[in-house]
């Protein structure tokens, strides 16, 4: 008779199926293992799992300190981005160059990947950020209005770009309808302005070329009803 069988006791099911299944599914290293070695082999499973049990309570642990230190920290960013921020232009974006290598075990290998910022507060004082803050450095570009915290500079939010009332009155939303041919009278004034203003930015190779510096400007005067108005919607 095999060692592997034994007679049915208290709970066994016998000779059944479900039995032969089992002893089929068992590993043929273990059927030929001596009582002791399994034993053994029982007592080196039962070391693992604590191990392994150890190891899932330290990370749980560990999983509930980094929530603790994320609720903190969002806490920490919810009191600082209290209004009011202190309204800032970035100035520029620069790379950050590590020149000096870091010592010890701790290396921060992200700080090779940051850009910092330089920008200027509304108090016309000029700060360097090594670290930009809440916003992302690809979403910043020099000019931007930003909000910064007051007292660390860091920047909290974007703001949207600030328009002078002045040219927003004068901001064309739409291209004007008029031509030149619906001014009568002007003929001499439209051409010199064309001459002036239109080709210089149309034709800016010939101005190049003949060494011709444009103006920067005309100014249109003249009475009430002699269409200056007229002449410059019609130039747009």
């Amino acid at each position: 008779m095999s060692d592997t069988q034994k007679t049915p006791g208290k709970g066994d099911v016998g000779g059944g199926p479900e039995k032969m299944e089992v002893e089929e599914a068992l590993d043929e290293e273990i059927l030929r293992m001596a009582p002791d070695d399994i034993k053994s082999r029982t007592h080196l499973l039962d070391n693992e799992i604590r191990i392994m049990r150890s190891e899932v309570q330290r990370i749980n642990h560990s999983v509930s300190m980094l929530k603790e230190r994320i609720k903190d920290n969002n806490e920490r960013i919810k009191v600082n981005k209290t209004l009011p921020y202190l309204v800032s232009n970035v100035v520029e974006l620069l790379d950050l160059e590590d020149n000096q290598e870091e010592e010890g075990a701790n290396v921060d290998l992200d700080a090779h990947k940051t850009k910092c910022a330089v920008i200027k507060t509304s108090t016309r004082a000029t700060y360097f950020l090594p670290v930009v803050g809440l916003v992302e450095p690809s979403e910043l570009k020099p000019g931007d209005l930003v909000g910064v915290n007051k007292d660390s500079y860091l920047i909290l939010e974007k703001l949207p770009a600030e328009y002078d009332s002045r040219v927003k009155a004068m901001e064309v939303d739409e291209r004007p309808s008029e031509q030149y041919s619906d001014i009568g009278g002007c003929d001499k004034q439209i051409q010199e302005l064309i001459e002036a203003v239109v080709l210089p930015m149309t034709h800016k190779d010939r101005f190049v070329n003949l060494g011709i510096h444009p103006p920067k400007g005309v100014l249109l005067y003249g009475p009430p009803g002699s269409s200056p108005a007229s002449v410059y919607v019609a130039t747009l």
